[in-house]
């Protein structure tokens, strides 16, 4: 008889039977972010275990790299204000030679065409990271699909509506988020962008994170850590949460989507780069979501944070931050 295959994650004793397992072998782990993987893992609610991957580090509300699967509730911190962030990558035609030895020219198309940064405390009218009322058509087309979603979430939530919406669709925003002329094992030139739901995916976060909060207080609920409030099927908000996330998630999706067509139509137009084409399938996948999954005989909610899905033939991409490597990967 053959050995058994020796598990390639160490696993965490959280306490109360609760565990983590963690793909952190030769990865140091920040004593904090341990501690906070402990607090989520013995949640009553936890189903089997919480997942941790090697770049883990403490995030707000939950641990970043960690996947938590749920059984009747949803933690909104879990998975935070940025809902739907994640990558977008596009294999094109052109290869390394054919880039001009200064790129400076193809940067600035790229930033002339795709709102960025943040400006003007964020005013939709005046930012300069939004659209201030001059949105191109394909952006008007791709918010005219999403409007009736977010009115009838607005309906029910009316703070919801303040703020930048199609303002924000197409748009990068600040912080980690970039995007990249990047190059291949194969010297093939790549465009690859790295964003989320901007205003209308940071409100939605914020408001139901507060009302997780309000939830525990009205039932008496005392948590190690208030961003682990959370919000039970059946409640008053749980069914809202959701909608909203879904909604959050698809404008991520679709956000990503604009701003690489704009950066290739940049680039193609920059009068820099010989004639191209995108060659192969176009990744764009989330890596800060809340989705509905069947694990281990039954129906969860599993949130990740700073995590992909690697189901067998899944495409994702794991992110460098901005100039270092990232990783095109296919679930085994």
């Amino acid at each position: 008889m053959s050995e058994a295959t020796p598990p390639t994650y160490d696993v965490i004793n959280a306490g109360d039977g609760a565990f983590v397992k963690a793909w952190t072998r030769g990865v140091p782990v920040e004593d904090e972010a341990r501690e906070q993987l402990k607090r989520v893992a013995r949640l009553p609610f936890i189903h089997k275990w919480v997942a941790v991957m090697p770049d883990v580090h403490v995030g707000k509300g939950a641990t970043v790299g960690s996947v938590i699967p749920t059984d009747g509730a949803i933690i909104p911190a879990a998975v935070g204000v940025d809902l739907g962030c994640g990558m977008v990558a596009a294999r094109t035609t052109m290869i390394a030679s054919q880039l001009p030895d200064s790129l400076k020219d193809l940067r600035l198309a790229i930033e002339a065409a795709v709102p960025h940064g943040r400006t003007a405390n964020g005013n939709p009218e005046l930012d300069e990271g939004s659209w201030r009322n001059r949105s191109p058509q394909r952006v008007r087309e791709a918010w005219s699909a999403l409007r009736p979603g977010f009115d009838t979430i607005v309906a029910k939530h009316p703070k919801l509506a303040r703020g930048a919406d199609v303002h924000h669709l197409g748009t990068l925003g600040t912080g980690n988020h970039f995007i990249e002329v990047c190059l291949d094992e194969s010297d093939r030139v790549w465009f690859m962008l790295h964003s989320g739901s901007r205003g209308p995916g940071n409100r939605v976060g914020t408001y139901f994170i507060e009302k997780a909060k309000q939830e525990m207080k009205r039932w008496f609920i005392n948590l190690p850590d208030q961003d682990l409030a959370y919000l039970t099927e059946g409640s008053e908000h749980f069914s809202d949460y959701v909608a909203a996330v879904s909604w959050a998630q698809d404008f991520a999706a679709t956000n990503r989507r604009l701003m690489m067509a704009a950066v290739v139509d940049a680039a193609n137009g920059s009068g820099k780069l010989p004639p191209f084409s995108i060659d192969g399938e176009v990744v764009n996948c989330h890596h800060n979501y809340v989705a509905r999954e069947h694990h281990y005989g039954k129906e969860v909610w599993v949130t990740r944070k700073g995590a992909v899905r690697a189901r067998r033939g899944d495409l994702g991409i794991i992110p460098g931050s901005m100039g270092a490597r990232s990783y095109i990967v296919r679930g085994l």
